[in-house]
Order: C-alpha cells, then structure tokens, then sequence
C-alpha cells in the first residue's frame, strides 16, 4: 500500500460533514476558516511560524485516488456511490492566505485563512494543523535554543527519537529555520539542502581492541573531518589523552582534528576539564562538541557554570519538544455565505479562551517609526482601511479594554500573504535561506523584553474596534 497520497491524512468526521453537505446540496456554499493557536508554547514570548511549504505541497497533490475511494466504500457509513465519484472529481479550487514560514506569531490571531467551498475547505482542516502545530511547535523550541546560545553551533540530533519518519525530516527543517546550523539527518539533508554534521558512535570504539586503535583508524578514513566521541571509558583518564594522542599524529600527516564529544557526565567539568587539556597540549583550535539530552534549560545552565563548550548537539528535547509536546492549534469557522454575500459567525464556549473571534480578518504588525520595533499586532475586518491608510489606530486589550492607547506614527506590515487564489498557487516558495534570514529579521523588529527565556514581557496581540464590537453584538445576540 502506498503511503505517498494524503488525501485521506483526515479525520472521519470531516468526510462525514462533507458527505452530509453533498447529501443535503450544501456543498457549494462558500465558507471561511483562519487556524491559530490560543497558548503560547514553553512559556515563551512568541512563536515561530513554519510548516507553510508542507501544507502547499499537500494541496497541491490534493486527490482521491482509486485506492482511497476504494477504502471509504468499505466503511460503516455506506457513502452513496455518487458521493465518491463527486471525490474523484475533487480538487481544491479555493483561495488561502497564510504567514510567511519563519515569521514571529502570538496567539489568537489567524495565521492561515482559507476561503473556499466547505466542502473543500473541511477537508483541508486536519492536515492544516498537523503540519502548522508541529513544525510551529519544533521551530519555536529551537528558536529558545538559539537564544541561550547565540554564537555556538547548533546540530539537530533528534531522528533516532522523533515520532517516526515524517516527524524527523520535517522537524529537522522546523529546526533549520529558526537557527539551527546542521542536522544528522541525510534524508533531511538531501530534500531541503540542510548542511548534515556527525562524528561516530560508541560501537566504533567498542569495536576496536583499544581506544587509540578506533580513534586512529577513523581519522585515517577521515583525516579532513574528525571528531572523536571520548566519553566510551574514561573522559579524562582515557579519552581526551587518546584523543590528543590521534590529534598528534594527525598533524604529522599535515592534518588537524576538528573537535572531541562529550556525551555523558558531567559536561560543565569534563568541558572545563578537556579545554585545559587541549589548550596544553598546543591544541586551542580543537572545538568541544557537547550532547546528552540537551534543551535550552540545561544549556543556558551549564554556559552559567562556565562550560567551555562550542557546539551542542541537540536532539530528543528538540525534535519531541519534551516539555510541550503539543501545540493546540485550531482551525475555526469565522464566515458562512447566504444569499446577500458573507455573513460572520462565532463560537460561544464554557471557557472564555475558546470563544472565536467572528468575521473574515486580516492581521497587521504594527512598527513604531521612531524605534523600527513592533508594538502590536493588530487584526481587523477585511473590509477596514483605517490601518491601511495610515490612520490613527485605537489599541485596546481585549482582555482589559480599559487599558488602550491611540497610535499614529506607524508602519503597517501586513502578515497574511495570498498562497492560492482560485485554486492556483500565486506564492513562490522561498528557499530555506530566504527563510532563516526573514526570521533573523523578524526578531529585530522586538525589543528584548519580548525574546526572553523567562517571564517575557506579553505582546499586544489587538482587535480593532469595529472587530471587538461585531464580536460582542454576536455573543449578546446569542447568549440572548
């Protein structure tokens, strides 16, 4: 069986509420999704957006195969034959608009917005999110990665822990986009041109009959890329010295060693430890390379211990995002077409945080002209010009609108980009490099307050008015 169609990468229900649209002739009708997220991941001050190609090159091969349309007239719901010949005809042939990968996002405000049939815009649901909350989750984990380690090299490890194959293939981009230098992964390698870095494991030593038999017969077979694992016996005792030994002789052979690793016990001592070891043996330029269930957490730990460590592997924490390993993003129905054009819809819930905010909307990032920093997002209908035109903008918390400020002297960056118009993709994909260095961009335009580790400062995500009182006026509707 072939698992290269996602069509059917779905929930049942979707298929249902699709049959059920086909059954009663509703499935023409248009309709409007935005997902977004409502909590930010890790206690963290913002998010970073990825996992827009994946989602491209889903709908873009989006297509009930034979085998797919075979599968769903086995099931339970005995789907009317002409409800799966209508599958066969499917494309999607809507518009979707989404933040560009690597962007800095915050909650409660849509990062994706899908205009289209419902009955093509239900199916796309499930897929949408698998893909945004995963790759959004990785690629904020190791964007707090790069900022405890500003300078350092950074190696995602993660493949042999990751949650099956997809997972660390398109983690390991996750990673690379938000600053991530390399990752051991080839095949991830291969599709994305992510540079790959690895050195040996310990079955390598194990598989000698001495130390300085493994370390020297692996620099023979890669004198230009040498990196020795010195923690198999002994760091101190054993493995540094034989490394240092090997180094040696390297530069006999007008060759240098590119590093050692440590990958267990105490790497805060053993770093310190081997730095003096090397630097007394004439050896400055040998990097010490660190790994061992690293996360952002134990590095920023072990940097305030004084570890002497270059590089850092990361990999179980990272690619399963340990400490969060979900992101709860939702894709929620905000307008419905009747008769006279679109007309806005809300989600009223229990719990205040899962009541949608109506009404087709674009999001704006608002930029200080004096200071070049973001001062808010702000999202608005999308038939609002204030913003557009440069207006005086009244930024309120929703939370507690009493607390409000009008701005003036702003820049307007408009964060939903057209991906598909009518079916067609209008957006050229950019390369991961374009994407890494919108990223960096990205995290200029916020002063530090934001960026930090720990207890950052909140940034003001804002409705406009108009946006605000269309929300209130349905739930007074509503809740009568």
């Amino acid at each position: 069986m072939s698992c290269d169609n996602l069509t059917l990468h779905t929930d049942k229900y979707q298929i249902n509420m699709m049959y059920a649209h086909w059954f009663n002739g509703s499935m023409d009708r248009k309709a409007v999704f935005e997902a977004y997220f409502r909590k930010l991941p890790f206690g963290n001050g913002y998010a970073v957006f990825a996992g827009l190609q994946r989602i491209v090159e889903y709908i873009q091969h989006l297509q009930f195969d034979e085998a797919s349309i075979r599968y769903l007239a086995e099931q339970e719901e005995n789907y009317d034959p002409a409800f799966l010949e209508k599958l066969r005809q499917f494309r999607f042939t809507g518009s979707l608009w989404s933040v560009e990968e690597g962007s800095l996002v915050f909650p409660n405000e849509p990062l994706i917005r899908v205009e289209a049939s419902v009955f093509e815009a239900q199916l796309l649901e499930t897929a949408i999110l698998n893909f945004m909350n995963y790759q959004t989750l990785i690629a904020t984990k190791a964007s707090r990665i790069r900022q405890v380690a500003p300078d350092d090299v950074l190696m995602e490890f993660g493949t042999r822990r990751a949650q099956e194959a997809d997972a660390a293939v398109w983690g390991a981009r996750a990673t690379y986009i938000a600053g991530f230098d390399a990752t051991s992964n080839m095949r991830a390698g291969m599709m994305f041109g992510i540079p790959t870095k690895g050195t040996h494991a310990h079955a390598w030593v194990q598989d000698h009959d001495s130390e300085e038999e493994a370390f020297q017969k692996f620099s023979a077979a890669l004198p230009d890329q040498v990196t020795l694992l010195v923690d198999t016996y002994d760091t101190i005792k054993s493995g540094v010295p034989h490394a240092i030994e090997t180094a040696k002789w390297l530069q006999s052979q007008g060759k240098r060693m590119n590093a050692i690793r440590l990958d267990s016990g105490d790497l805060a001592y053993l770093s310190k430890k081997a730095r003096a070891m090397l630097d007394e043996a004439g050896l400055q330029d040998v990097k010490i390379v660190a790994s061992n269930d690293l996360d952002e957490n134990i590095i920023f730990n072990l940097k305030a211990q004084g570890a002497r460590i270059d590089s850092w592997g990361v990999g179980t924490k990272l690619i399963t995002a340990a400490d969060q390993p979900a992101l709860g993003g939702v894709y929620k129905l905000v307008a419905r077409e009747r008769e006279d054009g679109f007309v806005p819809v809300i989600k009223i819930s229990g719990n205040p945080e899962k009541v949608t905010t109506p009404g087709i909307k674009d999001v704006y990032r608002i930029v200080n002209r004096e200071t070049n920093k973001a001062m808010a997002d702000y999202i608005a209908l999308t038939d609002e010009d204030d913003v557009q035109l440069g207006q005086p903008l009244k930024l309120f918390d929703p939370v507690h609108p009493y607390i409000s400020k009008t701005v003036e002297q702003y820049e307007a960056q408009s964060m939903l980009r057209p991906i598909f118009a009518d079916g067609e993709q209008v957006y050229e994909l950019p390369t991961l490099d374009i994407i890494r260095e919108h990223h960096r961009n990205q995290l200029t335009l916020f002063w530090p307050e934001y960026l930090r580790k720990l207890n950052p400062e909140v940034y003001p995500v804002d409705l406009s008015p108009k946006a605000w009182d269309q929300k209130m006026e349905l739930i007074r509707q509503h809740k009568g």
